[in-house]
């Protein structure tokens, strides 16, 4: 047993969590009800991500902000233009796929128990509340703009507290840290587990009915992947992209593709910045950051599936309501972050821009939270990978100017 162990260990975490998933899917297609008790598993897995991200996001972000020494210099500006690009560019990718591949629903009863926001106004006034919510609460409910604005407040205001204050809360930011990597140590089992409940309960059938529209999705995603952030990589650096796009994807998008939790992914983020070189006082705030407002995969959800619903009812829609609709959806998934299905539920927003009916409009949520065992992941993966890359280009472009070798350092 104990060489067994020994061996196990020994495999990349990315070989245990497809072994979990084969296992998974084994047991659910040949033994669904004798393997039920497995699927509790994914529920503690995903509780045990849930419950620890929020704290760890306000400890990074307040630790990184009370440690920055003044006069040094940052490259968040860089960083934030690069997340907002980002994203409207793949809500705007995903309107032209919609328009060249369309793709229709089949819409029946509604969905209940969901209520989506009603306009622009109160997405953007819930944003601002949740800006100025209660620490505890922002903390409980996993508030995470409320979560990173009380954490860069503290961390202002602890910036001439005494250096062992400071410790303190560098210790308490790195032992979060440590939590995080053993409960993603556990994600073989907790992947296993989440697997067979989703195979066992809805069954295969139930994804391959929608597979014109996950394709869509999915292929809007890995086009942003692969082709658009390299693109981005290349101005910025001046080198080929590709070694520093796929590093990325590998180290930090894998994790997240499992572990669906972008801030449940930014200890590993941190973890591939740090194996990159970069300045630790740059990417211990922009990872955060980049978890709670970089949301290229929300923007393209939000744009899919609302073009879906536009084409099943027939409405025409023009060019300029397309770019409005880019932009629609880039804000509105910059204001879903750290709301579980956030960007599905600022689709009947979307909708209300064609005249779409809520009733019709939360139909298509219902098809999206059909496709979010696959979507999810996919979105989660793009985004997660997207932080830590637009962090290293910021600053990899400045080492360009200042006549600094760009490196791509393999894992050690």
């Amino acid at each position: 047993m104990k060489n067994l162990l020994r061996q196990w260990n020994r495999l990349s975490l990315v070989k245990r969590i497809i072994i979990g998933l084969i296992v998974g899917i084994i047991l659910a297609l040949i033994a669904p009800n004798a393997a039920k008790p497995i699927a509790i598993f994914g529920s503690l897995f995903v509780g045990a991500l849930k419950a620890v991200a929020p704290i760890l996001v306000f400890f990074l972000v307040m630790s990184a902000i009370s440690q920055h020494k003044s006069g040094h210099k940052t490259n968040m500006k860089s960083i934030v233009v690069l997340y907002l690009l980002g994203t409207f560019l793949a809500g705007l990718v995903a309107v032209i796929a919609s328009f060249l591949f369309p793709v229709s629903l089949t819409l029946g009863a509604g969905v209940e128990s969901v209520s989506p926001p009603g306009g622009v106004v109160e997405v953007l006034k819930a944003l601002l509340m949740n800006v100025v919510d209660n620490p505890v609460k922002a903390l409980f409910n996993a508030n995470y703009i409320g979560i990173l604005t009380w954490a860069l407040l503290l961390g202002l205001a602890l910036k001439n507290a005494p250096d062992t204050t400071k410790t303190m809360i560098s210790n308490f930011s790195d032992a979060l840290s440590q939590v995080v990597r053993w409960v993603i140590s556990l994600a073989p089992l907790g992947i296993m587990g989440l697997v067979f409940d989703t195979i066992a309960t809805q069954g295969i059938g139930a994804l391959m009915s929608y597979g014109s529209l996950l394709v869509l999705l999915v292929g809007c995603m890995l086009f942003m992947a692969f082709i658009v952030n390299p693109l981005i990589t290349f101005i910025g650096i001046r080198q080929n992209p590709y070694p520093l796009v796929l590093k990325c994807l590998k180290d930090s998008g894998i994790t997240a593709f499992f572990t669906r939790s972008s801030a449940a992914n930014i200890p590993v983020n941190m973890t591939l910045c740090e194996e990159l070189g970069l300045d630790k006082d740059n990417y211990s705030v922009s990872i955060p950051l980049g978890a709670t407002v970089n949301m290229a995969g929300a923007a393209i959800t939000i744009s899919v599936l609302t073009l879906a619903a536009v084409n099943t009812l027939g409405i025409q829609v023009d060019i300029g309501t397309a770019l409005i609709l880019s932009i629609l959806s880039a804000v509105s998934a910059c204001g879903a972050s750290g709301v579980a299905g956030g960007s599905l539920l600022l689709i009947p927003l979307a909708c209300s821009l064609f005249g779409i009916p809520n009733d019709v409009a939360m139909q298509v949520v219902g098809v999206g939270f059909v496709v979010g065992v696959i979507q999810d992941s996919a979105e989660t993966a793009l985004n997660s990978s997207t932080d830590a890359l637009f962090t290293a280009v910021a600053e990899f472009a400045q080492w360009r100017k200042e006549g600094k070798k760009i490196v791509i350092s393999k894992k050690k």
